[in-house]
């Protein structure tokens, strides 16, 4: 690894992001800048078999959450002192992006991420808790911003805490049916992350171990990506299919969710003084206790509704 103190790195390890596939590495390089922040540069993929584009000419808004998270962790491992091998959960995370700024066709997938880490906390004389606020450009065009609030565990410490709840780490979890793929924004029912419910507005959250982008090596839960993939499928069905970009997503976990127990993910619409946009608010819930609970807000008509003052707001605080 070519890295120089207050240079720039131009390679990423995939331990460095948590992903063994390159196609699924975002961060590029990195550069720090003061103490506490950092440039980080990085490619969205044009094509991935994932991150799918939004109504055919839209960057995925979800490519938000997952740059700010690898962000988060690569500076987490290659600045601050955390070792790789330590259990790293993010406890809540935010973004409010430009929709138009998403476009994919005849612009580039090169993006700048400029991100600030804040209220860091150590023990031992390891860091344990910090929070990263970013801002995303490309081509010097303001594309979002975001943040995240994170926490570091050693393995030996995570394994104490976790318990006899190590034992699902690797094991097979049951695959239950899936919910028609194109009621989600899904072509693939290999991404569908919701089973039928008991009642409207209920789905349970359906665990594909198999997924290589949001299992990407054996767990004992269930990884945040895949509440967050399902927080957007349960906010698309809850508005009756079709496109639903969510533009902007609050989102905090509150606990683990398990693989041995089944997971409900409830949802509602939110009144809102904007007719042009439409709030869902999704929450996931597991032995009667809230596991995570987000917002997510898509434009109603077309991908030009979401108002530049939601970034502006952001950027003020």
């Amino acid at each position: 690894m070519d890295q120089n103190r207050r240079g720039v790195t131009t390679h990423v390890p995939g331990e460095f992001v948590h992903r063994a596939d390159p196609a699924d590495i975002i961060p590029t390089g990195w550069t720090q800048l003061t103490e506490n922040r950092f440039s980080v540069t990085a490619r969205w993929p044009d094509r991935h078999p994932f991150f799918s584009r939004v109504a055919d000419d839209r960057h995925d808004p979800i490519l938000v959450a997952e740059t700010i998270r690898q962000a988060t962790m690569l500076l987490a491992h290659a600045e601050l002192g955390v070792p790789v091998d330590d259990q790293f959960v993010m406890w809540g995370l935010n973004y409010a992006v430009d929709p138009e700024a998403l476009a994919v066709d005849g612009l580039s997938s090169d993006i700048d991420i400029d991100v600030v880490c804040s209220d860091l906390s150590a023990r031992g004389g390891k860091l344990r808790n910090l929070r990263t606020t970013i801002v995303i450009t490309r081509g010097g065009r303001l594309l979002g911003t975001g943040g995240a609030v994170s926490s570091c565990t050693s393995a030996l410490a995570y394994r104490r805490i976790r318990g006899r709840r190590m034992e699902a780490l690797g094991k097979p979890v049951p695959l239950i049916p899936g919910v028609t793929p194109h009621l989600v924004g899904r072509e693939d029912s290999h991404d569908v992350t919701l089973g039928p419910g008991t009642r409207p507005g209920q789905w349970r959250l359906r665990i594909n171990t198999g997924h290589t982008t949001l299992f990407r090596r054996p767990n004992d839960h269930v990884p945040g990506m895949v509440l967050l993939e399902a927080a957007r499928q349960a906010a698309t069905m809850t508005v009756g299919g079709g496109v639903f970009l969510p533009a902007t997503m609050d989102v905090s976990f509150s606990r683990y969710a398990e693989l041995d127990s089944p997971c409900w993910i409830e949802t509602e619409i939110l009144p809102t003084p904007d007719t042009s946009v439409t709030t869902v608010r999704v929450e996931g819930r597991q032995d009667d206790r809230s596991v995570f609970h987000s917002t997510l807000t898509s434009p109603n008509h077309g991908l030009t509704a979401v108002a530049g003052g939601r970034l502006d707001s952001r950027l003020a605080g």
